[in-house]
């Protein structure tokens, strides 16, 4: 499960700098500390690693289908033009 880290205490002091009160700065910091929270637990996140194998895969099979495809012109090639 992928973490999402935020500065809670960051966040409300940038909202008191601009001008709301202090328990209301706080009550957003904890409302977004939790939305952010509950979004992590139930969304699932490409990782570098999951990337990199699904760029693997993709690649397999570019490969496979090339040389599928290029069996497949030479066979209709053979039936095609007298040898």
């Amino acid at each position: 499960m992928t973490t999402i880290t935020f500065d809670t205490l960051k966040f409300a002091k940038k909202l008191e700098s601009a001008g709301l009160s202090k328990e209301v700065a706080e009550a957003l910091a904890e409302a977004q500390h939790d939305a952010l929270d509950e979004v992590s637990k139930t969304q699932d996140f490409a990782t570098k690693t999951d990337l990199s194998d699904l760029k693997f895969d993709l690649i397999k099979w570019m490969i496979g289908l090339f040389f599928a495809q290029s069996a497949l012109v030479i066979g209709i090639l053979f039936k095609i033009l007298p040898v």
